[in-house]
């Protein structure tokens, strides 16, 4: 429950941020973004600690170090680090097999054929890809877009964009597993 609740208020921080950008300072938000990835490590466990630590770390300490460059961007910078922190986990994965998701999908299916490896580390590569785009995305709207059009992409946008992109993916397995029998 713990991990939900967390995930959950990580989705709304930008529309927290956008709502009380008049009366928080942007050091407040940054501290709210840090707790949060600092929760996140806490409550990761076991092999999820591993693939998560370095970037979950590295985007604490990207927040950080902007905060004093530009308050009001580290306080945006949130969204976009998380998004750059988990595509270079699904990357990593992808130059030191087995990917991300094949991770995932033997935790189901210890004997995986070779084909679900191969389609396993293509949809790790959509992962990345999408999340490094969503990234840049949201680093344009902090940088030059207004406050409104990036907690509309942030808060809600990219995770309608992540659902269909899950939503495509289960069908495009079923297919594919429906083909391979």
């Amino acid at each position: 429950m713990a991990t939900i609740t967390v995930a959950a208020t990580g989705m709304l921080y930008p529309l927290l941020v956008y709502a009380a950008r008049e009366t928080v300072a942007p050091a407040g938000f940054v501290a709210v973004a840090v707790g949060l990835i600092g929760l996140r490590l806490v409550l990761s466990g076991g092999a999820a600690a591993r693939v998560w630590r370095v970037p979950l770390l590295a985007a604490a300490g990207a927040m950080a170090a902007l905060l004093p460059l530009d308050p009001w961007l580290a306080a945006r910078a949130y969204p976009v680090v998380l998004s750059l922190g988990f595509a270079a986990a699904f990357a990593v994965t992808l130059r030191h097999p087995p990917s991300l998701i094949e991770r995932l999908a033997r935790l189901r299916e210890p004997d995986l054929p070779p084909e679900g490896q191969a389609y396993c580390r293509t949809v790790t590569w959509v992962w990345a890809v999408w999340l490094t785009v969503n990234a840049a995305v949201a680093t344009a709207l902090a940088v030059a877009g207004s406050d409104a059009a990036w907690a509309l992409w942030t808060g809600l946008l990219s995770y309608v964009a992540m659902g269909v992109l899950f939503a495509g993916e289960w069908l495009v397995r079923r297919r594919v597993r429906g083909a391979a029998r």
